[in-house]
This record gives structure tokens, C-alpha cells and sequence, in this order.
């Protein structure tokens, strides 16, 4: 289980719960699919999915959980259609134009009667919390996505005291200064890509992929003071990523460092192989997490 894509939380209380006392927290809210009228329906399930029931997968301190969500699919041209019949009807037969207000009732009743021929689709969110450490991790490519999950985790234990990694800095200047003078720290590699935004409102954006990126034509945006909001990065021949402004991390790749070692383990099952991947993965992870946390937080004296 590699994830590949990171939104970062730190916990600003030490997580009590062990293993055990978590997954009867969890047992509160398991999946469900929908039912005949359900728009949606959400809860835990299974990390390891067919292969153990539990819904906390514990190696090496680590838990790893997953969220699932089910979501029923209507599509707005069948409702706008069968809408239009409707309302057609309705004023034909009564003389008159509906109001506002008996167009969105009509809508309502019509997309609670589809609802159970509607088409479902379902996807799982995977997380995990690092108690030693006090990070929870969300394999999550947006902020929505990580924060559904967070929501249900708080609805089961009563409370989730996590604030975003990036909350308090701002790695847009940290970055900048990076590109600008191409001063990366020594365990970091800036690789062949970069979002530069203008700081006033609605400023220009401009979007580069596989480019060098030390060429003049990049450091002409610089110096008319566009920022670095995203950069791809490499981290000690181990891992790379675009970072964001708000340490977001996306397109996360553990390199071959690391998929050797993975690859090394002598692991029997599919049990086995994910707790193997699962604990490299999460080495892995403990020692960059603090890493950008010192980086970003040091304005720029880290090295």
C-alpha cells in the first residue's frame, strides 16, 4: 500500500487510543452501501480488504485505516429532461407559470423517485496515524477528500485534535528563494517542474513541465516577483513530489532506494506483503515529515 498523495496533519495532542480501542471506535460507523433512497453513505472498512475484517491495520506503531464512500449517480441531462417534461405539464394543465420555488420541489421529488435506479460509485481513502511521531497522513489529492475523512474519524472518537502541516508557514517563499537562487538544501533536488503565480489578485500563472528550470526565462518571472506555488522536488535520492503552498503533497513517488528494499523482503501473502510495504512506506515518511517541518518553519537557515 504506497500511497501518492499526502495531505499532512499534526496532531497538537498526543493521540491516546491504541490499536485496539481505536477499531472499537471505528465499529461505530462501518460501510454501508446505500440504500434504495441514499444519495450517499460512508463509514470504515477493511484496509487490507477481502484479506481480515479489521479496520485497524497496526505495524510497527503505525495504524493504517480506510474510508469508504458510495455515491449514487444521477446525470443532470436525464434530470434536466424529465425536469422540463414535468414542469411542461404541470403548467399546461394548471394554466399557469410555476414559481421558482415549485420548480425546485418538483426537482426534489423527481431525484428522490430516480434514486434507487440511479448507478453507484464507491472509492476508499486511506490514512494512517503515527503516534510516536504525531502526524496523520491521508493519501488525499485534495483538501475536501482528507477532511470527509477526518470528519468521520471525529465522529467516531469524539474528537481529533490535527491542524493541517502548513497551517502556520508559508513555503511559497521558502520555495521561491530556492528557484531564485537555486540554494536547495542538500538533501533536496529540485527537479523539472514548477507552478509560478503572481502575487497581485488574479495575477498570471505560469506552468512548467519537464523543464530546466534554472534557465533565464524562469528567473525573469522570478524577479518580476511571481512566486513559487508548486515545485517538484527530490528528496535524498529517496522519494520525489510536487509540493504546494500549503505542503500538500502530490504525485508521490518512493524511488528505487526504496522499492529494492521493498522488494528484498521475503513477505508470504498478501498479509504479509502489506504490512511489508506498509512499514517501509511509513519509515519512510517519519524522517521526510520532519524534514519539510524543519525546512519550512526555519526561514531558511535549514541546510
Amino acid at each position: 500500500m504506497w500511497f501518492k498523495n499526502l495531505a499532512v496533519y499534526r496532531f497538537t495532542e498526543a493521540f491516546e487510543l491504541s490499536p485496539d480501542e481505536l477499531e472499537q471506535a471505528l465499529q461505530q460507523h462501518p460501510f454501508r452501501p446505500c440504500g434504495g433512497h441514499d444519495e450517499f453513505s460512508s463509514g470504515w472498512t477493511a484496509p487490507l480488504g477481502k484479506a481480515s475484517d479489521a479496520l485497524v491495520q497496526a505495524t510497527h506503531g503505525f495504524m493504517m485505516v480506510c474510508a469508504k464512500k458510495e455515491e449514487k449517480v444521477i446525470p443532470a441531462s436525464v434530470i434536466n429532461e424529465l425536469l422540463d417534461e414535468r414542469i411542461s405539464e404541470m403548467e399546461e394543465r394548471e394554466a399557469r407559470k410555476l414559481p421558482q420555488k415549485e420548480r425546485a420541489r418538483l426537482k426534489d421529488e423527481l431525484i428522490f423517485e430516480l434514486l434507487p435506479r440511479a448507478f453507484s460509485f464507491s472509492r476508499k481513502t486511506y490514512a494512517y496515524i503515527d503516534k510516536q511521531g504525531g502526524w496523520l497522513v491521508v493519501d488525499a489529492a485534495s483538501a475536501k477528500k482528507a477532511e470527509d475523512l477526518l470528519t468521520l474519524m471525529r465522529k467516531c472518537t469524539g474528537s481529533l485534535p490535527v491542524v493541517p502541516i502548513g497551517a502556520s508557514l508559508k513555503p511559497c517563499v521558502m520555495m521561491t528563494d530556492w528557484l531564485t537562487n537555486q540554494s536547495a538544501p542538500g538533501d533536496i533536488l529540485i527537479e523539472d517542474e514548477c507552478e509560478l503565480r503572481s502575487p497581485q489578485e488574479e495575477g498570471g500563472i505560469i506552468r512548467c513541465k519537464r523543464h530546466d528550470l534554472a534557465v533565464p526565462e524562469i528567473k525573469n518571472h522570478l524577479d518580476s516577483g511571481k512566486l513559487v506555488i508548486k515545485l517538484a522536488l527530490n528528496w535524498a535520492d529517496r522519494i520525489s513530489f510536487l509540493l504546494d503552498e500549503n505542503l500538500a503533497i502530490k504525485r508521490l513517488k518512493f524511488l528505487d532506494l526504496v522499492q529494492d528494499q521493498a522488494a528484498d523482503v521475503d513477505a508470504e501473502g498478501d498479509v504479509e506483503r502489506f504490512d511489508a510495504d506498509f512499514a517501509i512506506m511509513t519509515a519512510e515518511l517519519a524522517q521526510l515529515l520532519p524534514r519539510l517541518l524543519e525546512l519550512f518553519s526555519t526561514e531558511g537557515s535549514a541546510t
